[in-house]
Formats: C-alpha cells, structure tokens, sequence
C-alpha cells in the first residue's frame, strides 16, 4: 500500500475514540437507532471533534451533519465520512469506523503540513442502517431525492412514531426535509471507509482494499393472512396457519439462492396474535436478496414468490407481496477508482460487496468512491464484529494518503 509507511496517526482532538454512547446491550452489541438518545449521544459527539478542530459545523435540512473545513460554497468538494447509527445489536465499526478514521486521517494530514487546494468536509449521514424505520440509507436517499417527503412522512417504526414525529421530539424541523441538489453539486468526490463486511481481505492478507461495486439489493415484505385458531382444539385439517407457508417461504428462499449464487434472507418476522397457544391469524416476514447481478436476483426473487404462492393456495393462505426498497447494483465512479488505485498502489485489492452504503446511494449523484478495512471472521451486523488495531491505523493512514492526492497541493 502506497504512503504511510507504517506510520500512526497523531493522538486525536477533542477526546477523539469511538462515539461514546449508551452501553453496549447485553448481547455485547449496540442499538443506536436513528433519533433515540444513543443516536443523539453519537451526534453530540460529531458536533464536538467538529468543533475541536476548528471546522464549520452544520446540519444540513435531511439531518445529516456536516464538518467543513474551506468555504464549501467554492465547489469541487472532497468529502469523506459514514454513519453512526446500527442494527438491532450491532457491532462497533459498521459506520462509526468511517467517521472515526475521518476525523484521524485529518489529524494525520495536518501533522503532514499538507495544505488543502479544495474544500474538504467530513459527514455523518443519518438513519443508514433503517433499524427504526425500516428503510436504509433515509439520510442519502432524501439528499440525493431518491425518498421523496411525502414517502418519508410515511414512515413509522414498531411503536407507531412517524419519522417527522422522532424528528421534532430530537429537535428537529422535519418540514424541512427533501433533495437537495444544491449540496450535492458542491462535491467533486465522496469517499467512504468501512469495514468489510466479508472476509475477502482476510483470505488475500491485505489490511486495506478499494470496492468495485455494490452488488443490487432490496427488501421485500411477506404477509401471510390465515385464521385465528385455538392451538389444541383446531384439527390440522381444518387450520388456514400462516405459519407454514412462512416456513415453507423460508426455505425457498434459500434454495433459490443457492441456486443462483445469491443470498436472500427472513432476518425479521412480526406474528399476530403472537400467542403460544394460538394458531396466527398473520405471519408477515421481511426478505432480504441480493446478487451479484441484476439477472441473478430477478430469478431468486421470481422464484421464491413462485414458491410461496403455490404453498399458500394450497393451505387457503392470501399473501401479499410488497416491495419496500430496491437499490440497483452500483459501479463507483471508474475514474476516481482509478485514482485511488493510483494514490495507494496497484496491489491493493479491489472487491466487490453485497452490503449497501450511503456512497451507493449518492454514486448516482457525485462521484463516489469506498475503502474496505479488513475484517479477520467477516462477521458483521453482530456484536462478533471486528477489526484490528494495526488495520484499523492502516486505514486511517489510506484514507489520509487518498485524501492528500485528492484535496491537497
């Protein structure tokens, strides 16, 4: 890997660390949802190595903060960040990695002396993950006017709250909220760290890579509606269980991605009534597919509802498939992909991945751009995940090296 040398970053300002928010759950993971204490705990914590390195701090109409270092009204921007928020449960580095090695590369720039010829930023965009809501990367998505206002009111997390509603009780304008070209055209280039969430890196021994593309991803909702039953007095033959198509769908699910060399996945389910001694009078199930093409999911997804309509007439199950989000597959910007390879050396690697990321969503905006970190088990989404040390230094010191060759004289 080109520059650096094995080189640390200088010691953080401002405290500098991961973000210090509630407690990790008892399942060793974290729940830092999007507009809940924890996810603010994050924001403050932005806010404050923002100000301690004397960067022009703003949140911009999306909620999305901004750090800028530069007169971001001249144009051209290099900017670089990730997200703070998690899954249910989620590891330490999917998201904050990015903004924390932000801040550090910053700090090894100007340990440097280097002096910036472009306007430089770092970012935190809000509500990556989708863990409240139920739809990934709202932030980027209403910045690049991919979510629309009207869709975005629409949503509602597990107690009912709106999106507009968790907002204004965070202390934020929701009325506000929608593309924003204006803020899009000011970025020459968008580069996002992250840690792999796949263990490529590890089988090539390489601490550091640069991504390809993103393989084309969505989210499916399955609603199985049956009958409402007595679990130890209905006869099987006379039960509607919803249940069983679910499990049936489950299965399908997995053949058909094995199939076609994809993944699909039901990671959630909602039961009604949820009861231990009732047959449900609904099962609805999210599915989660990706492929390496758009061809290759087309089939999985035809084929699961293939198969899971045919179960479901035959069990006098009414099913409704609705498609909650889509993203097609990506190909970060050839040329500034070509830079990077150039800035860090033709041996690092470059990957693939079937994660989805803000830099996706706003590739159809600005150019972007993304490094990968090692991950030593490739476990990610769980409190598992990891990183080490030296890798994680080795990306700060990437990503400052990429930074300097993008934004600096």
């Amino acid at each position: 890997m080109g520059g650096g040398g094995g080189r640390r970053p200088p010691p953080r300002r401002g405290g500098g660390g991961a973000p210090p928010p509630a407690p990790p759950h008892a399942s060793g993971g974290y729940r830092r949802y999007a507009w809940t204490g924890a996810d603010q705990d994050c924001r403050l914590w932005f806010r404050m190595q923002a100000e301690a390195r004397r960067l022009n701090y703003e949140v911009d109409r999306n909620g999305n903060q901004w750090a800028w270092l530069g007169d971001p009204e001249a144009g051209d921007a290099v900017v670089t960040g990730s997200h703070l928020d998690s899954v249910p449960d989620g590891g330490a580095y999917d998201g904050p990695l990015g903004v924390v090695s932000a801040f550090a590369a910053l700090d090894e720039l100007r340990s440097r002396g280097v002096r910036f010829s472009r306007p430089f930023a770092i970012t935190n965009f809000g509500d990556e993950e989708g863990a409240r809501f139920g739809l990934a990367c709202v932030g980027s998505r209403l910045t690049a006017g991919q979510l629309t206002k009207d869709k975005a009111f629409e949503l509602r997390d597990a107690d009912g709250i709106s999106l507009p509603q968790a907002m204004e009780a965070a202390g934020y304008d929701p009325d506000t909220i929608g593309a924003d070209p204006e803020r899009l055209a000011r970025i020459g280039a968008f580069v996002e760290l992250h840690v792999e969430q796949g263990r490529a890196l590890d089988l090539s021994g390489d601490p550091v890579g640069i991504a390809s593309a993103i393989w084309p991803h969505g989210r499916w909702r399955y609603d199985f509606a049956g009958e409402a039953n007595h679990a130890g007095t209905t006869r099987l033959v006379d039960r509607r269980d919803p249940m069983l198509s679910y499990a049936e769908t489950v299965l399908a699910a997995r053949r058909e991605a094995e199939l076609a060399g994809a993944v699909a996945t039901f990671g959630k389910i909602a039961v009604e009534p949820n009861g231990v001694n009732a047959i449900p009078s609904l099962v609805r199930g999210w599915l989660d597919a990706r492929a390496a093409d758009q061809d290759a999911l087309d089939t999985v997804i035809a084929g699961i509802e293939t198969a899971s309509r045919a179960h479901a007439a035959r069990n006098g199950i009414d099913l409704t498939v609705v498609r909650e989000s889509f993203t097609p597959v990506v190909e970060f910007a050839h040329a500034l992909r070509d830079e990077l390879a150039g800035i860090l050396g033709e041996k690092t690697p470059v990957l693939g991945t079937g994660a989805g990321h803000d830099a996706g969503i706003l590739s159809g905006s600005i150019p972007t751009a993304m490094l990968f970190v090692r991950n030593p088990t490739g476990v990610s989404h769980s409190p598992a995940e990891a990183a080490a040390e030296d890798d994680c230094v080795a990306g700060v010191l990437a990503l400052a090296d990429v930074l300097e060759g993008l934004a600096c004289s």
